[in-house]
């Protein structure tokens, strides 16, 4: 299921502007990886470019290489609705469907590819998706409740289930606790944890504690200063990237002298 990713020399454009510039990255399958770095340095740019979300923006091209075990991601007549598909997104708010109830929002991917799901197969890949987000037995008995009736915390992991209900390979997550109270942050770090037997998982956060909780590789990217594209600066090991970074500039962002 999970997959290997191989970024080869990406420049991220809107329009004229260069936002990430000259990123090379291989990220392993079944690894958390965090991207950690200030405020506007081009991290969450970056990690949308990993399943071409940043194309929803107008003027939003690359250029440069997104492989996934081997398949360039914008390869000619390659379909970004596809790409989507494989690699699917947690955003910085829990944005479940508000109207929709628990069930329909786990379903909402699976149905929006034309899945005709019986409604056997629906129900085994709602609880199935719903445990697998760690949310089964708070949920079980209220499935046809509104999902915008949940726990900030508990929204969220009904967004992780539905990004997993269609088995992507990748899962990418963009400040997925910056919204959260602490508790809930746990349940989603422990939730990460589990989720990477079965999937690679890219991760953008600006808490430092949390990058070297849950994840195995780290990559800070920076910026030069306003209007200069963001740039990675250093990818390794999380515990080298905290304990012994071989750029001044990580040093200083990691020990808190600047960001």
């Amino acid at each position: 299921m999970s997959k290997r990713i191989e970024v080869e020399d990406l420049n991220v454009y809107y329009s004229d502007f260069l936002a990430v510039e000259g990123v090379s990255i291989d990220i392993q399958p079944r690894t958390v990886t965090a991207f950690i770095g200030p405020s506007g340095c081009g991290k969450s740019t970056f990690l949308r470019t990993l399943n071409r979300m940043h194309e929803v923006i107008p003027g939003g091209h690359v250029k440069g290489r997104v492989l996934v075990d081997g398949d360039d991601l914008y390869g000619p007549g390659v379909d970004p609705v596809l790409v989507r598909r494989h690699v699917g997104m947690v955003f910085q708010r829990p944005n479940p469907f508000p109207t929709m109830s628990i069930r329909e929002n786990v379903l909402a991917g699976a149905r929006l590819n034309n899945k005709r799901l019986s409604k056997g197969d629906a129900d085994a890949l709602v609880e199935k998706s719903l445990q697998g987000a760690n949310l089964w037995n708070e949920v079980k008995d209220r499935l046809d409740k509104p999902g915008g009736g949940l726990s900030g915390g508990q929204q969220q992991r009904l967004c992780i289930a539905r990004a997993i209900a269609v088995s992507p390979d990748v899962l990418l997550m963009d400040e997925p606790c910056s919204a959260l109270d602490p508790i809930s942050t746990f349940a989603i770090e422990e939730l990460i944890s589990e989720l990477k037997n079965d999937y690679t998982i890219v991760i953008v956060t600006h808490n430092m504690q949390q990058a070297s909780r849950v994840s195995d590789k780290t990559a800070f990217f920076n910026i030069a200063g306003t209007g200069k594209p963001g740039k990675l600066i250093e990818y390794n090991d999380t515990a080298t990237i905290f304990t012994a970074p071989t750029v001044q500039a990580t040093e200083d962002y990691v020990s808190g002298r600047f960001g």
